[in-house]
């Protein structure tokens, strides 16, 4: 039984459940892999300092690795009356005796490796996240430039609006995007400072290097407050608060997909592979991937709900509400998000306008009526007047069953004797205010973003593998220096 010192007894089995769960052999390997990722640079760091001696430390680095190595095979039957930590620690103690496996706890505490954990969790998934999601705007600006011609019309409160492209209506979603993007961004860049080094709450009186364990650990400067290092995990909520807005996002290019590509609407089709059919209606061409598009959002939302209620009101210290219970909900959050790129990117790329369905449809609804009383305004007639005017003629044309606009009469009576312009000339015209005929400008603008982007997580990612490049060459020269690659 493993025990305190003060305490001598532990959890009973089912209340060992509850709180601890039942790991198996992925979730000790994964939690394990970052303890034992963080004990390799620790261990160097403490010898360094000259606060572990180098033969213990070449003996702990070696038998760390061999578990390593073995997916931490031989801890899967192993009791964890006290969590995984402590039952991965009590191993190296009963393997390699108190005087070499009692000294790895050296100047740390469970808190600090557990906020360090989370740090390096989230730094993983969030930079996966942040790739999948720059692939989607590329694929979106991408479909931006094919489908810049194609000419559909654009709703408001499921109206027929104002004539667009798809290409543009795309290139908007990837606008909207890219402020999801940037605001993972700088989530992201909040792991920057490394926890390990606070402690329990208030750091140490020991002369450890913290600046040379974060180094080790693809970090850039270490903590600079320790009581807020382990106290708080509001980037956690930042997090979720970003993926969460990119979901919303998606969710909505997911809904005008889904609508647009009904029978109704039949502005868009998709392969047959994007399609399910139906059990009992042979006719059925589902678009199913885009409900699972547009539902996964409310994961991300939940998460935050439930993450920001658990830490709500907390003392703020080391606490299991926040450290433990609120970040759980964040990992199941960012696979649903992660999921929900994923599916978006071959829907957006899968997706294939019916050109003459939406030219027909945009000829029928009179998106051009606000162009024409613009021209009307061009040639000095008030605004008003001209909306008016423009407005009748829509109701006469609809009266006698016409589907374009044909004459348009100013109150005088006099005809105004304007050409009905054609679609694309109309499209392109609308070159002020960010409108589609500056689709091409928007789309470079973009790209220039995305490529910034894509630099700025290229450069962040080789920079935590040349830290694990270190961290091997470091770990390999303690162990050439002190030791002989034993266990014992």
């Amino acid at each position: 039984m493993t025990t305190t010192g003060r305490l001598t007894a532990t959890l009973g089995p089912r209340t060992r459940r509850v709180v601890y769960g039942e790991p198996g052999p992925a979730e000790i390997r994964q939690e394990l892999e970052h303890t034992s990722t963080i004990d390799l640079a620790h261990i160097v760091m403490l010898t360094e300092a000259g606060l572990l001696p180098g033969q213990a430390a070449a003996t702990l680095l070696s038998c760390i690795r061999r578990l390593r190595t073995d997916g931490f095979r031989e801890l899967y039957e192993l009791p964890a009356p006290r969590g995984l930590y402590l039952m991965y620690e009590g191993h190296l103690v009963a393997e390699l005796g108190a005087e070499i496996g009692g000294k790895l706890h050296t100047g740390r505490s469970r808190n600090d490796i557990k906020a360090t954990i989370t740090a390096l969790r989230l730094r993983t998934e969030l930079t996966d996240l942040l790739g999948e999601i720059l692939r989607l705007q590329a694929a979106l600006l991408s479909r931006a430039r094919v489908h810049r011609q194609v000419v559909m019309p654009v709703y408001t409160h499921f109206q027929p609006a104002m004539p667009i492209s798809y290409g543009y209506y795309l290139a908007g979603l990837a606008t909207a995007l890219d402020r999801d993007i940037t605001a993972l961004r700088q989530v992201i860049a909040e792991l920057d400072r490394c926890p390990l080094g606070a402690g329990a709450v208030s750091g140490t009186d020991l002369s450890i290097e913290p600046a040379r364990t974060a180094a080790l650990l693809g970090f850039t400067e270490p903590t600079l407050h320790a009581t807020d290092a382990v106290a708080a995990r509001d980037t956690v909520l930042r997090a979720l608060a970003a993926v969460a807005s990119a979901g919303v996002t998606i969710s909505r290019l997911g809904t005008d997909l889904q609508l647009w590509s009904t029978q109704e609407f039949g502005f868009l089709e998709f392969p047959e592979r994007l399609v399910g059919g139906s059990s009992a209606m042979p006719q059925k061409r589902n678009a199913f991937l885009l409900e699972h598009v547009k539902a996964k959002a409310a994961v991300a939302i939940g998460a935050w709900t439930a993450a920001a209620s658990a830490m709500k009101s907390t003392p703020f210290t080391n606490s299991i509400e926040v450290g433990t219970e609120a970040v759980a909900v964040a990992w199941p959050a960012f696979a649903a998000a992660r999921d929900t790129v994923l599916l978006a990117q071959v829907l957006v790329t899968g997706a294939r306008p019916v050109v003459e369905r939406m030219d027909r449809r945009t000829r029928e609804s009179f998106v051009t009526a606000t162009v024409l009383a613009n021209r009307l305004v061009a040639r000095g007639v008030p605004f008003r007047t001209a909306h008016h005017a423009v407005g009748a003629a829509v109701r006469v044309a609809i009266e006698a069953g016409e589907t374009e606009l044909t004459t348009i009469t100013l109150p005088d009576g006099t005809a105004a004797g304007l050409e009905i312009p054609a679609l694309s000339e109309v499209v392109a015209e609308h070159d002020r205010g960010g409108g589609p005929g500056e689709t091409d400008r928007v789309v470079a603008a973009l790209r220039t973003g995305l490529a910034d982007h894509c630099d700025w997580l290229m450069n962040r990612r080789a920079r935590v593998r040349e830290a694990g490049v270190r961290l091997t060459a470091a770990v390999e020269a303690v162990v050439a220096h002190h030791g002989t690659g034993g266990t014992a």
